[in-house]
């Protein structure tokens, strides 16, 4: 139950940060204004984010512990069913700790600003708001940064895939006829997210989008 909710919590977040993200496709003015009012929250975006931290600890550690349990129930007698069980189903725990890596290497790319000297060098827009267009596309700009995130959101999308059929069974919904709807619906909504975040990446590194401001 707290794998579920926890999951949901945080898929409902991965949508709206794609959505927010995805702006960088209509120009810095919606990317840089979308930043701006998040920074405007203040405390409260900072309370935010310790809320969704605390979600994905709980959503991994539980993961881990359902993954152990598992294991001991099978006991000493162990024989692997590779066709029942999914790639994504197998690895939950390892394509977790992975996100979670991810996660904290993100927060400190583009939210701490500690990864790379070159953001420090941006001036404002011309609205005296720092430039997270320019921001992200230098980003994304190194091949191997980029390469890290499209690993991290496949992980995500298998995730997400696996996790879509096993939500509504964790919640006690074993419809013979929704469940298996919603669990199709769930598989193809995590692909889409996936083809929204690396979208970004991919766009950058062909030079679809460019830097608003040269440094």
């Amino acid at each position: 139950m707290i794998v579920a909710v926890t999951g949901v919590i945080l898929v409902l977040f991965v949508i709206g940060h794609l959505l927010g993200n995805l702006q960088i496709f209509l120009g810095p003015e919606w990317i840089n204004s979308y930043a701006q009012h998040l920074r405007d929250l203040g405390g409260f975006l900072w309370a935010i984010r310790l809320f969704l931290l605390i979600a994905v600890l709980l959503h991994i550690y539980y993961t881990i512990w359902l993954a152990i349990e598992n294991r001991r129930a099978r006991g000493s007698y162990r024989e692997r069913e590779p066709v029942k069980a999914s790639f994504a189903s197998r690895h939950m725990a390892m394509s977790g700790l992975i996100i979670l890596a991810f996660i904290f290497y993100h927060l400190a790319h583009f939210t701490v600003r500690v990864t790379d000297p070159r953001f420090a060098l941006l001036k404002a827009d011309p609205l005296n708001r720092y430039d997270v267009y320019s921001m992200m596309v230098y980003g994304f700009q190194n091949v191997i940064v980029s390469a890290f995130y499209v690993l991290a959101m496949f992980l995500l999308a298998l995730h997400l895939s696996h996790g879509a059929s096993s939500f509504f069974q964790s919640l006690g919904l074993n419809d013979k006829k929704l469940t298996p709807r919603l669990a199709r619906i769930g598989r193809v909504v995590a692909w889409l997210i996936f083809i929204g975040y690396t979208s970004i990446p991919v766009a950058v590194l062909l030079g679809l989008v460019k830097p608003a401001q040269q440094l």
